[in-house]
């Protein structure tokens, strides 16, 4: 059973670090800023997901 909540767990990260992305790819950031909000969203994905919930750019509606 551990196992398969783990690759629920982790499919549902992977899902939200691409909403994230494209999310702010989205934004109307700078270039640069939307540079450093993905690596750090890539490198430290659930920290930096949480993180960029909080802080983050977001695409316009």
């Amino acid at each position: 059973m551990g196992i398969e909540v783990v690759g629920i767990g982790s499919f549902l990260l992977l899902v939200a670090m691409l909403w994230a992305i494209i999310s702010t790819i989205g934004s109307t950031a700078s270039t640069g800023a939307k540079v450093i909000w993905c690596l750090f969203i890539l490198f430290l994905p659930l920290l930096g997901f949480i993180i960029w919930l909080f802080f983050g750019p977001r695409a316009k509606r």
